[in-house]
This record gives structure tokens, C-alpha cells and sequence, in this order.
């Protein structure tokens, strides 16, 4: 049997105690044999509620740190049109996602159920050891790029913060994290 999961990212106009939007999602399906990373989805989503407020302030970093366009959001499919095909992939797959708790907040309070496997950002909390702001004790967690340069060295990755791009890094991250021994896994999880 495989050992295959998925990493999913998405991206939003802001934090969802917030009201913020989903507006994009991607998945990628892991194979924790071989490291293969394989798209399995990938679509701007538009949700009830989208206007021209989720450009500004807090809701607007997403259209000013990415080249995502508000205009394209507007033309997406909606979530409930996609619901069915993203819950069937979650269904499918043990699923995890760089932070998880943002994304599955997100996707449980819009309804979706989740098989979660560990958080990659927590796991790679002690690893990367990333001083604590202001003097706090423990780490950081890292963001993509610095557990990316971490793990990878300086590529020159810059995270694009679009779902399947980002994904596909985060999958790369979740795998060496498996080959050092450091994201479980278990016949179990998979039964």
C-alpha cells in the first residue's frame, strides 16, 4: 500500500476570527516513499459574503503580497461548487498542512471534515531553532521560507503565497522531515 497524504494550503483575505475570506485553495498528494509530489487540486475560490473590503487593511495582504488579483477571486467558482470534490479528496487521504490550525480552521468552520496528520511547522519548531521574539523562551516557529532555507539551504525560494505553489514547497518540507524521522507515521493511520 502506498504511503501517500496530502498537504494543503490555503489562502485567505485575513484570520478567520476575523471574517476572513478563503480564496484560494491547493492540494498536493505526498507519496512519503518515494517524495513524490503530485497536483491534485488547484482553484481560486470565491465565498459568499467577498467584496471590496477584503482588499484593504488586514484583509488586503494577501492581494498586496502576492500576484493575486481581487478582480480574478470575483470571477472564481464558489466554495459550494467545489465542496464536493475538496471533501472527497479529505475523505481519500490523510491530510496536513504547514500551519495546520490556520488552514483547518478555516476548512472545519465552512463544514469540511479533516484526517489530520502533525503539524510540519510545529515539527519543525526544534529542528530549525529559530530564537523566540523579544526574549521569550523556547523557538519560533518558522515560516515556509526559513524552514525551506533551513532544510534546502538558500535556494532562492521566496514563498509565493498562492495555494498550490506554496503546497508543493510544504510537501517538500513534510518529506524530510519523514526521511529524518521527525513527521510520524503509522500503517494505522492509513487503515
Amino acid at each position: 500500500m502506498a504511503k501517500e497524504i496530502l498537504v494543503l494550503d490555503i489562502e485567505t483575505t485575513g484570520f478567520l476570527n476575523q471574517g476572513g475570506k478563503i480564496v484560494e485553495i491547493g492540494i498536493v498528494k505526498l507519496d512519503l516513499d518515494s517524495g513524490d509530489v503530485t497536483p491534485v487540486y488547484n482553484s481560486l475560490i470565491r465565498e459568499d459574503g467577498l467584496n471590496s473590503s477584503h482588499t484593504r487593511g488586514g484583509f488586503g495582504w494577501i492581494f498586496q503580497n502576492s500576484d493575486l488579483q481581487f478582480e480574478d477571486v470575483l470571477e472564481a467558482p464558489s466554495l459550494e461548487s467545489q465542496k464536493e470534490e475538496i471533501q472527497d479528496l479529505l475523505d481519500r487521504y490523510r491530510v496536513t498542512a504547514y500551519n495546520k490550525a490556520f488552514d483547518f480552521g478555516f476548512l472545519k468552520d465552512r463544514g469540511f471534515q479533516v484526517k489530520e496528520l502533525d503539524c510540519p511547522m510545529h515539527l519543525s519548531t526544534p529542528i530549525v531553532k529559530l530564537p523566540a521574539p523579544n526574549g521569550r523562551r523556547g523557538f519560533k516557529w518558522p515560516k515556509v521560507e526559513e524552514a525551506w532555507n533551513y532544510f534546502f539551504g538558500d535556494t532562492g525560494y521566496i514563498e509565493a503565497h498562492r495555494g498550490l505553489d506554496d503546497a508543493k514547497h510544504e510537501a517538500k518540507i513534510v518529506y524530510k522531515l519523514y526521511q529524518m524521522g521527525e513527521f510520524p507515521y503509522s500503517v494505522s493511520l492509513f487503515d
